[in-house]
């Protein structure tokens, strides 16, 4: 599984705002769930698949968060942006 990937702390209520060249998952998820999502397993995230961009995800709770892109099994050259704006 080919996907693009991002580790960054935030804080509860901060949003990621993804920027994708191509229709995509984007996925938000803790490092145990992201770790599941790398080896093929069942897992949670926040998020989705989103066709229309950007995607914005709020995190439901401050800590370390992965933010992951894929689009889906297929391959392309994607051109992307991952933005985090801080809840103040």
């Amino acid at each position: 599984m080919q996907f693009l990937h991002k580790r960054a702390f935030l804080n509860k209520g901060d949003v990621v705002e993804v920027h994708c060249s191509h229709q995509c998952n984007v996925r938000l998820t803790t490092d145990s769930q992201f770790s599941n999502y790398k080896n093929g397993r069942r897992h949670e995230f926040y998020g989705g698949f989103y066709e229309r961009l950007p995607a914005r995800i709020a995190a439901p709770q401050s800590g370390n968060w992965n933010i992951t892109i894929d689009i889906g099994g297929g391959s392309a050259n994607l051109t992307h942006s991952i933005t985090i704006h801080r809840n103040s």
